[in-house]
């Protein structure tokens, strides 16, 4: 046999394998994964699980699932699973007919944001090496990372004091169509509250408790400009850790006032998910809120959309509203976007961020 029919036919044999490799091997190979909580908070470990199986009576000698990870998600160590860079992750397994592996990763997740750990590279191949086969498996595997919030100790103390004025400011508010119980009479309190037939059947006098009224609302506003004048609309890298701070705080300010039965909401003059819209929740208070919050601040992208001022100016009807302003640097219209809120009925104030954590 001549040398140009031999490296033909050796052509031949390989193209034909490869497509036998393709239709039985990877064609009814199936690959899903699925996180064990689609959010959890920055910081936090949760579970993703990888199925891989097998629906072919036929064996497979060798499979490889490669897999480009975000280095803000990190893979726990086990058997079979080599990790490159924090930001590849491969595993190798043989199947036999009707096989299937279930696998549990332990996950954790560094930072606030968006993210999706389905595509993934799979490649079969013969027990000599001689033969492969590869496609790419897309699936879709989104989880959201809320913002890391704030202990206690940790919100800085003007903003302390911002948030129980906030909250004593409710508290000051009774609602008169709102009852939360009844308690025995006491010194001081209006006859309009008495009520009869728990005094009828008690034999001593008995009031209505009012509960708060929910019309305090609390609005924060971020300002995604780390400098006055700053040029571009994209922040340095130097410059994300004090505004991912920032985050950090309007997400612990809007769930300590849900907590203590105040409305939130939030605005920031930054890009929100992949719409390029500014982010834009007047305050609201029921049983979604605080979910729906949090989803937004980890699909805030660090993307300036306007001119802080700007934005001020384009701010919905804010009458009535605390509205806290987190802000890294002041300026002359910063402060005249602020007198123009208290013009218009509202406590507004400013905080200063400094520093930053990730």
């Amino acid at each position: 046999m001549s040398l140009p029919v031999l490296i033909l036919s050796m052509a031949a044999v390989y193209a034909v394998g490869t497509l036998l490799l393709r239709r039985v091997a990877l064609r009814h190979l199936v690959c899903t994964r699925a996180f064990l909580k689609p959010a959890v908070f920055a910081g936090e470990e949760s579970e993703m699980i990888e199925i891989v199986r097998n629906d072919r009576p036929v064996i497979i000698p060798w499979l490889r699932v490669e897999s480009r990870i975000s280095p803000y998600i990190r893979l726990g160590r086990q058997d079979n699973l080599h990790i490159s860079d924090d930001t590849h992750c491969c595993s190798i397994f043989t199947l036999m007919p009707y096989q299937q592996i279930r696998r549990r990763h332990r996950v954790k997740f560094l930072h606030r944001g968006e993210y999706n750990l389905g595509n993934a590279s799979l490649t079969a191949g013969d027990l000599l090496g001689l033969l492969e086969a590869n496609r790419e498996q897309e699936m879709d595997v989104p989880v959201l990372v809320y913002p890391r919030l704030l202990e206690e100790g940790e919100l800085p103390a003007p903003l302390a004091q911002m948030m129980n004025e906030t909250v004593q400011r409710r508290q000051l508010m009774t609602d008169p169509f709102l009852f939360r119980g009844i308690r025995a009479y006491q010194m001081g309190d209006p006859v309009r509250d008495i009520h009869w037939p728990a005094t009828a059947r008690t034999g001593e006098a008995q009031v209505r408790l009012h509960d708060y009224t929910a019309a305090s609302r609390l609005m924060v506003v971020i300002n995604a400009e780390v400098k006055n004048g700053q040029w571009g609309d994209r922040l340095a890298d130097d410059e994300r850790d004090v505004m991912e701070y920032a985050i950090s705080i309007a997400a612990t300010l809007c769930m300590r006032a849900l907590e203590s039965g105040v409305s939130a909401g939030f605005a920031a003059n930054m890009q929100l998910g992949k719409g390029g819209e500014s982010a834009y929740f007047p305050p609201e208070r029921d049983a979604a809120t605080g979910e729906k919050l949090l989803a937004a601040f980890a699909r805030l992208h660090l993307v300036r959309t306007v001119r802080f001022a700007t934005f001020l100016e384009t701010l919905g009807d804010c009458r009535g509203m605390d509205v806290i302003i987190l802000s890294c640097h002041d300026s002359e219209e910063i402060q005249a976007g602020i007198h123009r809120l208290k013009r218009n009925g509202c406590q507004a104030g400013l905080y200063l961020v400094k520093g930053g954590r990730a």
